[in-house]
């Protein structure tokens, strides 16, 4: 199958400031990992905010260390260096900021998208799948830390703490090109968009609610982000399973709601237990 290239010398008046929020957007052919490569550049200095694109990822990252890799040209694969003004203690919006601006990406598009707590992107399927419900997943999210990047140059500064977070998008796959049955594209619902569109809508959208959450001083319920998130959440309101990070306890509740810092509320017979990290499935209706 013939995919068509990305265009970003195109697109870079669009995204690159003053007309867009980013400093500079890179695309190279193949990457091992946007995000690894990322992190790396924003440790040498590169300038804040950017973007690497790769038309075929190799070895990307999911979260828990899963690997994630696309068939060249067939997803958007992209990773963001961003340097939010919010103490530092409220960086774990950043996924969920991601995972609601990919779907309202999406949803300007037509595309009924929604959100599995913290930040995979989900697309309605007829059957049920395990840990997904009447789902299938499209995107994903991973963000991290980066403490110790550079700045640019001296009057950059070192305000805030640098953090790249990167977005799988499966735009053009077939049935045998996806990892897992648990995963759809976008072509296999019936949507065919244009990757360097999606590229733009996902940047505006990005940018735009980190600065809504920076003037508010990194408050999500303030900025009524804590409230659009819940909108288009997929867990809250759901039976679910939460298995706790670092192979620690396995929860059972209802996602009852997002805390301010993010974390998943869930009630259980034991009364509200809060999931800061780890895998949440959604389990069937009985």
């Amino acid at each position: 199958m013939t995919r068509p290239p990305l265009d970003v010398a195109a697109l870079r008046p669009v995204l690159l400031a003053p007309t867009g929020p980013l400093a500079r957007v890179d695309l190279v052919e193949t990457a091992a990992s946007t995000n690894s490569d990322l992190v790396a550049r924003a440790r040498a200095g590169t300038q804040i905010p950017a973007a690497l694109v790769a038309e075929h990822q190799q070895a990307g990252r999911g979260r828990a260390g899963r690997a994630w890799q696309t068939p060249p040209r067939a997803a958007l694969t992209v990773s963001f260096l961003l340097r939010p003004q919010v103490p530092a203690d409220e960086l774990g919006w950043v996924p969920l900021l991601t995972g609601l601006a990919l779907a309202r990406t999406l949803r300007a598009e037509g595309v009924s998208a929604w959100v599995k707590w913290p930040n995979d992107v989900l697309l309605p399927a007829p059957s049920e799948c395990e840990g997904l419900g009447r789902h299938r997943k499209v995107a994903g999210v991973l963000a991290e830390v980066v403490p110790d990047a550079a700045p640019a140059d001296p009057g950059e500064g070192h305000e805030g703490t640098a953090v790249v977070v990167g977005v799988g998008l499966n735009v053009d796959q077939s049935v045998d090109e996806l990892p897992v049955p648990a995963a759809t594209s976008l072509a296999l619902a019936g949507q065919e968009l244009d990757r360097g569109e999606l590229l733009v809508g996902l940047t505006g959208e990005l940018f735009t609610l980190v600065a809504r959450w920076e003037a508010a001083g990194g408050d999500a319920v303030e900025a009524g982000l804590a409230g659009e998130y819940a909108e288009v959440s997929a867990t809250l309101g759901r039976a679910v399973r939460a298995e706790l990070a670092g192979g620690g306890d396995v929860v059972d509740g209802e996602a009852v709601r997002v805390a301010d810092d993010g974390a998943l509320v869930l009630a259980t017979a034991a009364g509200e237990r809060v999931v800061t990290a780890g895998d949440v499935h959604h389990l069937r209706a009985v």
